[in-house]
């Protein structure tokens, strides 16, 4: 069974067993605008929580993408390389950015549900 968890920085990770599946959320890249282009860390990169992950620019700015957790890099997300759109038009599904191995599952912990950040993203 997978679980869903939420960052104050708008990524959002997807729990199954001990891998995390990492993107940023909605109201991310409705605040970017158009994303043009995406940079993803390389398979077998070692990522820690809080962490320089990957890059989304849009017409607008230039974001860090950050890891919610520590561990390796699994697998990249190539079709949002290759379609940065994508980015907007499904970014709490398909267009994840890169999924990892947890070195930590208590990291978890410190994160968000979707109706604690919900209610976050409401006080923005």
């Amino acid at each position: 069974m997978s679980k869903i968890y939420f960052t104050s920085e708008h990524e959002w990770i997807k729990v199954e067993a001990d891998i995390g599946t990492v993107g940023i959320t909605d109201h991310a890249q409705s605040a970017l605008g158009d994303v043009v282009f995406v940079e993803l860390p390389p398979v077998g990169k070692n990522v820690a929580k809080g962490g320089d992950a990957a890059v989304v620019e849009s017409v607008k700015a230039a974001s860090d993408v950050y890891s919610p957790v520590s561990g390796s890099v699994t697998e990249a997300n190539q079709s949002i390389v290759d379609q940065p759109a994508l980015v907007n038009e499904s970014p709490e599904e398909g267009a994840w950015f890169f999924k990892v191995k947890l070195s930590n599952p208590a990291e978890l912990d410190g994160l968000m549900d979707r109706a604690a950040y919900d209610a976050f993203v409401a006080t923005l």
